[in-house]
């Protein structure tokens, strides 16, 4: 019997569970649908959140030929073969361009990627891809033009409860056990967002009951009564109550029954992370071990070690960047197993260096203000005037070339009239290269940057 996850996977849009955005009423996609235009694009975002099914539903909507790849297994020969098929096969069908739908594309390379640039512009294939890493650094920017990227959410805790009550009530299997959630925070708190991961733990949690209750009554039940022989299995079973002791004792027991892949890849990567922002570089090494002999992707570790750097470092220990950086190079040229020593150094390094996440907030800070505030015009002074017209608009005017002054600083308003006191860094002064900065704006502009 297939597992809990297959058997309640989605056929239509109507029994898709989350990204609204995408897939609601009005929505990118399912215009698309509606309109029976689909183009090429990448799903990006978390495992579980429906990235393969979407596909499928398009496909099967739309009654087009749907060819699947995964980019773990298939080489340049299999796309080429696939293309061609499509190309041999597209005559046959009058409904639409077949669909080519490739699984973790992010782990094709240069020359895999290449490979279906002719087939996407040409039209042969509707390219549908899926990822869990952003495209922007995964996907060769040729392919990426030629795409739309939609992002994926983790599901949200009502999605994830509609996703709960839909399995005990449409599931032939689950049905049968009478079930009873009492407790759903257990269930919601170990997926993560994650619905094959909701339903496979919801599948283990039922085995392991059932067996228990089974056992239980067996033990109980030496010997039938005669009122026994007058009562249906059905009528005769119990509640199945879900709690979540029942919940965590099940996990437990089996803790990679529900999440092998998963949990090394996003758990553990997570607990990396969390350990170099909290200075532990003993934790931090033991899960780069982790990942390492699991073999994880390496340039996947030392892209978080660069993220990492700039986030958690920062401007605390600029040089951290520099190191991260090298360490990607190191290990892009290397390779395994030698890359494990410069992954390694990277490790320590951040993990012991100063932190401060400033800059991060810095940016985040900001972009939210924009998003607020629209495109608010830039001062006149700080335009560029190419041209004679500019200039009689005053364009450049009054701007004062900060080198021509003492300590190469002059104070004049660089932000927007409606930003001129908006403040979006805020200097970590209890690290010492943030304490010097802070000094300096001090010296410089005085009152604005006192907290």
């Amino acid at each position: 019997m297939a597992p809990l996850a297959e058997r309640m996977r989605p056929q239509t849009l109507d029994e898709y569970i989350g990204q609204r955005h995408l897939v609601g009423e009005g929505a990118v996609i399912q215009r698309m649908i509606a309109q029976k235009r689909i183009s090429s694009f990448i799903l990006w975002g978390p495992p579980g959140v429906g990235k393969t099914t979407l596909a499928n539903i398009i496909a099967k909507t739309l009654e087009v030929p749907f060819y699947t790849l995964s980019a773990v297994t298939s080489g340049v020969k299999d796309v080429r073969e696939v293309i061609e098929r499509a190309r041999t096969n597209s005559g046959l069908f009058s409904k639409g361009t077949p669909i080519l739908f490739i699984d973790e594309i992010h782990r094709f390379s240069k020359s895999q990627q290449d490979s279906l640039l002719g087939a996407v512009e040409k039209g042969i294939v509707t390219l549908i891809g899926a990822t869990t890493e952003n495209p922007s650094f995964e996907v060769i920017r040729p392919l990426l033009s030629r795409c739309q990227v939609y992002v994926l959410k983790s599901l949200d805790k009502d999605d994830l409860l509609a996703l709960l009550d839909r399995a005990l009530t449409h599931d032939r299997e689950l049905k049968k056990k009478h079930i009873t959630l009492k407790e759903t925070g257990a269930l919601l708190r170990l997926s993560g967002g994650d619905a094959r991961k909701l339903l496979n733990i919801l599948e283990l949690v039922v085995e392991a009951a059932s067996t228990k209750q089974n056992i239980a009554t067996n033990t109980d039940s030496d010997s039938p009564s005669p009122s026994d022989n007058n009562t249906t299995d059905t009528e005769s079973e119990e509640e199945l109550v879900i709690t979540d002791e029942l919940v965590n004792e099940s996990v437990l027991q089996n803790p990679l029954a529900y999440d092998k892949d998963g949990e090394m890849h996003y758990d553990v990567i997570s607990a990396f992370i969390k350990s170099i922002r909290g200075s532990d570089p003993d934790a931090a090494i033991y899960y780069l071990a982790r990942m390492i002999a699991a073999g994880e992707d390496p340039l996947f570790i030392a892209r978080r070690l660069v993220i990492s750097a700039s986030e958690d470092i920062g401007l605390a220990n600029p040089n951290a960047l520099l190191l991260a950086n090298a360490c990607f190079d190191a290990v892009s040229k290397i390779g395994m197993p030698e890359g494990r020593i410069p992954l390694a150094e990277a490790t320590v390094y951040l993990a012991t260096s100063p932190k401060s996440n400033s800059s991060y907030l810095a940016i985040d800070s900001a972009l939210a203000y924009v998003r607020q505030t629209g495109n608010l015009q830039v001062p006149l002074p700080l335009r560029n005037a190419p041209t004679s017209l500019m200039k009689e608009l005053g364009y450049h005017d009054g701007y004062l070339y900060a080198h021509d002054y003492p300590d190469h600083f002059v104070n004049m308003q660089f932000l927007p009239d409606e930003a001129k006191d908006a403040r979006f860094w805020h200097p970590q002064p209890h690290t010492p290269s943030e304490a010097k900065m802070l000094d300096r704006m001090l010296k410089c502009w005085g009152k604005r940057f006192e907290e």
